[in-house]
């Protein structure tokens, strides 16, 4: 089984669901995002989802769209992200990885070859936000001949044709949006919504469902459970985090980098309790 399986599978047999931290490489630098990522594996995350900086990240909200931001500011490039990947999955041999790109980075450096190599880097599974099941049929041969999963968005009320596509053409997880709109901790899941997100997906048996957007408390991870998700994703209520730390340190105090991942790891663990 691949890690997404193993994983899957083991918390199944503990009765658990999986709680998936984003985190942008290169935000706020290459060092302390690679500390946040220790931190937040070692705080009980189960899998890791991270983001590689792009220029014009049209499915995220302001605060994600601020770290793409931080992050080319910092000098970030695909091969330095490529190398942290590396380095990542050398230090947490077993933790899924997904990592979410732009579909623009993929093609400019050639689809087949970009999944050689991030799958050689140590990536589990690619997520392209920007493309959907109609256009994803290159990206999900790519995938294929890398021998790693390409995840699909299942839309919040979308039509069965597109459940059906994103079930079918998925593996590892499908990525379940629990509303509408972009990516923000300050727009929560829709209310009395996510059994019939759930629902609505598993009709088709496709792999399991994270619930993302919207999930910044421990009572949505355990709303997400209770409809029926595997897991919960969250992204920004992270990012809002290391936004704090940032600005506070542009505000004219010391960036405390410990303090930082001590409050990300602490976020982690409250999130990870609210899956047993």
């Amino acid at each position: 089984m691949g890690r997404y399986e193993t994983l899957f599978a083991d918390l199944r047999d503990k009765h658990e669901g999986a709680f998936v931290p984003f985190f942008m490489l290169g935000d706020p630098s290459y060092e302390a995002s690679l500390e946040l990522i220790r931190a937040a594996v070692n705080a009980g995350a189960d899998a890791l989802e991270i983001g590689i900086p792009f220029s014009d990240p049209v499915a995220d909200g302001p605060e994600i769209e601020k770290s793409h931001q931080r992050a080319l500011r910092g000098g970030a490039s695909l091969d330095k992200s490529m190398q942290q990947l590396r380095q990542i999955r050398e230090e947490f041999p077993e933790t899924p990885i997904g990592l979410l790109v732009y579909c623009n980075l993929a093609v400019s450096k050639g689809t087949t070859e970009f999944y050689q190599s991030c799958a050689a880097a140590g990536a589990d599974s690619i997520l392209i936000p920007d493309v959907p099941t109609r256009e994803g049929a290159p990206f999900v041969a790519a995938a294929q001949q890398a021998g790693i999963s390409q995840i699909f968005i299942a839309p919040a009320r979308a039509n069965d044709d597109t459940l059906r596509a994103v079930s079918e053409n998925s593996s590892g997880y499908i990525y379940a949006l629990s509303r509408h709109g972009v990516t923000g901790a300050d727009k929560e899941a829709e209310s009395g919504g996510l059994d019939s997100v759930v629902d609505a997906i598993q009709r088709f048996d496709g792999p399991p469902v994270l619930l993302g957007f919207g999930i910044s408390k421990p009572e949505h991870v355990r709303a997400a459970l209770d409809a029926g998700a595997a897991g919960a994703i969250t992204g920004s209520a992270i990012t809002r985090i290391i936004s704090a730390g940032v600005e506070s340190s542009e505000a004219g105090n010391k960036f405390d980098l410990n303090a930082l991942a001590d409050e990300v790891s602490r976020y982690v663990a409250e999130m990870k309790a609210a899956t047993r």
